[in-house]
């Protein structure tokens, strides 16, 4: 009362700051301030060399697997199943506002043209925008690069990386890569001419003290902080900083893909690990097939400023052709008229009430052994498997039965290790749907008679 602040305002900063790591609640004993917080106040020297992260301002193109989910992965053209994972909601999408767009563009001459190599300008000045205020990071249009996908992303800034001196051009490089994690980063890191070293992921997220630890040759970094891809997890406070002071210590870079930070459930989403980055070392990565649909191809890139000479050069090499400026000028109206602040926010709240009505039809099954983990946020959710059952060959089952999940060992460099099914709930529509859908799984789960 004496600040003139209401209560609810009070308790929403309070777990803002408890969700970002810097405040661990302690039950009755109260709210205290995080260990970790100190290394946040560091500063940079004034040459900026020194210091550790202390900026607090506040993912599909080739999708290879090693294992017969390539085939849900990569087909085009198929509509998705209810439960597949990294699907939005498709039925949710505002269909007659984008379509407006669409026609309103297609009577300009000059969004027919061939697209700018570096992305549609209006569009590069409106991402930077919306990532300062939806992100937290400090942007200017000039370090926005446009792509259609994810690994169009990766092979950009692996060859401005190259052009820039940063890694070899002729040697392989050591790169970490998170375990399990996105497929497609691996198979993308060994294209590319590196070596991909993978790094375990916890319930802390990745593992950046075994990683300097085994992998110390690495240059390169690719990390899903906000939701690690797939477990879900956030990259807890005391790891992002680590990660950054690796980066800083070993003029090393990292690779943040942020191909869902916005869809978190409990309170506010967390700020990008770029928004941490005062020694810029973060090359920053989001896609629109997770917020907009998968058919837009529009993806981007965020260069650190000492690296944009390099990235623009980089460009200027690509061999994916850009992006069709039709579809990236009503992009970037659609974020100018705040149409896609609207959608993020309205999916966020459509997508917790379809997550919960998922998780009740799953929970009916519990005593077959099955568990449901759940996280903060994201478009996925695991579901553990009995003890002694084969994830590959339970996902298997369900394939050949026309339901599309994936088995948490595939995205796995080895056998060893936790075994669940990778479902989708964006596309749940009803109590009815979702039981009907977690039934038919549960019998395609079971075994030939």
């Amino acid at each position: 009362m004496e600040l003139g602040v209401a209560r609810g305002t009070v308790q929403v900063a309070y777990d803002r700051l408890v969700g970002e790591g810097y405040l661990v609640a302690r039950g009755p004993a109260g709210t205290f301030v995080s260990d970790s917080t100190p290394l946040l106040r560091q500063r940079p020297s004034r040459d900026g060399a020194d210091g550790a992260a202390g900026n607090t301002a506040t993912m599909a193109c080739f999708r290879a697997m090693e294992h017969d989910e390539s085939l849900a992965l990569g087909a085009t053209g198929v509509p998705p199943t209810i439960l597949q994972p990294g699907y939005p909601a498709l039925d949710e999408f505002p269909h007659k506002v984008w379509a407006r767009l669409i026609g309103r563009q297609a009577r300009r001459i000059t969004t027919l043209l061939k697209p700018a190599l570096h992305g549609y300008a209006p569009l590069r000045d409106a991402l930077a925008g919306h990532l300062n205020r939806a992100r937290g990071l400090d942007v200017e249009p000039s370090q926005v690069f446009v792509v259609p996908c994810y690994a169009s992303g990766l092979e950009l800034a692996f060859t401005a990386l190259k052009l820039a001196g940063e890694i070899g051009r002729e040697s392989p490089s050591d790169v970490w890569v998170e375990c399990p994690g996105f497929p497609t980063t691996a198979v993308m890191v060994e294209r590319l001419n590196a070596r991909p070293c993978h790094v375990p992921v916890d319930q802390q997220g990745i593992n950046v003290g075994m990683a300097a630890q085994s992998f110390r040759s690495a240059r390169v970094a690719i990390v899903t902080p906000s939701h690690q891809s797939p477990t879900g997890v956030s990259l807890a406070l005391p790891r992002r900083v680590a990660l950054l002071n690796w980066a800083r210590t070993n003029r090393a870079w990292i690779f943040e893909d942020d191909y869902d930070g916005e869809y978190r459930f409990r309170g506010h989403p967390l700020p990008a690990l770029k928004a941490l980055d005062n020694a810029d070392r973060v090359i920053y990565a989001g896609t629109m097939s997770k917020v907009m649909f998968p058919g837009m191809r529009i993806a981007y890139i965020v260069a650190p400023k000492a690296l944009v000479t390099a990235f623009a050069q980089a460009s200027q090499r690509a061999v994916y052709g850009g992006c069709p400026e039709l579809m990236q000028a009503a992009l970037a109206e659609f974020i100018e008229q705040g149409h896609f602040s609207r959608h993020i926010k309205r999916m966020r709240a459509l997508y917790a009430r379809r997550r919960t009505l998922l998780v009740q039809a799953l929970r009916r099954h519990s005593d077959k052994g099955y568990s449901v983990t759940l996280e903060s946020g994201g478009m996925n959710l695991l579901l553990d498997v009995p003890e002694g059952e084969d994830d590959v060959e339970l996902a298997h089952r369900a394939r050949k039965a026309g339901i599309e999940v994936f088995s948490l060992t595939a995205w796995r460099k080895g056998k060893a290790g936790r075994r669940a099914l990778l479902l989708g709930y964006t596309n749940i529509t009803s109590a009815e749907q979702a039981e009907a859908q977690v039934t038919a799984l549960m019998r395609a789960l079971q075994p030939a008679a």
